[in-house]
């Protein structure tokens, strides 16, 4: 069984290493300020706005962030789009709903530019009752438990919550464009030998409804996505090259950067 550590996160300034955080959004614009004033200093924001029509562009545009649009829904369409914007050495993916703090994301990056890890991810930790609904929780474990028999990782959480290199994640050849999008990530990694951690993070009580998890039908579909992409890529074990080859990124016609790249979010 392969050991994934799990360490608490503690606040410290920012690495110098390049960094975007990708903000996968649809109609987060009540969240977004929370979000963004939380991208650490010289980072740069990307919020890949995923079909909104509470104006989340435009609030995002005006805090500072570049904006990514991506037409085709779902959760891993719009975290493509936003690793394929990507120009940074590092990629950070945060969820855009204030359950998770970006902030959280400065000791991931630090192992990743010292060599210490491939992978780094985030083990969410409610702070407040109703952060984590029960069915959501239940669903998580059941897939950490597929994940571990499929892969041998002892992982307790596939949350959002990551960061790994960018050309790395480009050669993972990530297909997933729904809610399996972050484990096929994990999964392909596993098979390519990466070195995986895990991280303590405080998980909050989001801003708005909840798209996915809060509800038992959404649980269910992110259950029903993340059973295919472990069933798909079963006979990929063993298959992928290491962490070390680098790969060219690939072009996505279908996601427009709607402004020039920005290192810093804050207004």
């Amino acid at each position: 069984m392969k050991a994934v550590t799990t360490p608490s996160a503690t606040a410290s300034e920012p690495c110098a290493a390049s960094v975007d955080v990708v903000l996968p959004c649809l109609d987060e614009a009540g969240a977004l300020p929370w979000v963004l004033q939380r991208i650490p200093p010289g980072w740069r924001a990307l919020v890949v706005d995923n079909g909104s029509t509470d104006g989340s562009a435009s609030v995002a545009r005006e805090l500072g962030a570049s904006v990514v649009r991506e037409e085709r829904r779902g959760f891993g369409a719009a975290c493509h789009a936003g690793l394929s914007a990507a120009t940074a050495d590092i990629v950070c993916f945060c969820d855009c709903d204030a359950s998770l703090d970006p902030g959280d994301l400065v000791p991931f990056v630090r192992r990743i530019a010292a060599g210490e890890a491939d992978l780094v991810l985030g083990r969410r930790r409610p702070r407040a009752r109703g952060a984590w609904p029960a069915h959501a929780r239940v669903g998580n474990f059941a897939l950490a438990c597929l994940l571990r028999r499929r892969t041998g990782l002892r992982l307790h959480d596939l949350g959002p919550l990551r960061a790994a290199r960018r050309e790395q994640l480009l050669a993972l050849d990530l297909t997933d464009r729904r809610s399996g999008y972050p484990l096929q990530m994990v999964v392909r990694a596993a098979d390519a030998g990466w070195r995986i951690a895990e991280y303590d993070v405080p998980y909050l009580p989001r801003t708005g409804a909840s798209k996915v998890t809060g509800t038992w039908r959404g649980t269910w579909q992110a259950v029903r996505d993340m059973s295919r992409v472990l069933a798909e890529d079963e006979g990929r074990a063993g298959a992928g090259a290491g962490p070390e080859p680098e790969h060219e990124p690939t072009d996505r016609p279908d996601a427009r950067q709607d402004t020039p790249a920005q290192k810093g979010t804050r207004p």
